[in-house]
């Protein structure tokens, strides 16, 4: 995992909090609730790769 991921999520985070922010006060929920839940999919698509090789690491690890 590199230092750059962590930004690129941390960035989606903001950028996830702001508009979710201006939506909710010009009484857009539904469509405030859908860009936290595209923020959500968006980090998870980043983040899978990764615990599918924690994962594998862990069992050779306890295949040895």
């Amino acid at each position: 995992m590199t230092i750059d991921l962590i930004f690129k999520i941390a960035a989606v985070g903001i950028l996830v909090s702001v508009l979710n922010q201006i939506l909710k006060h010009s009484g857009r929920d539904e469509q405030a609730f859908i860009t936290s839940l595209a923020g959500l999919i968006l980090v998870l698509f980043w983040i899978v790769p990764y615990i599918y090789e924690l994962f594998e690491t862990i069992k050779k690890l306890f295949t040895l």
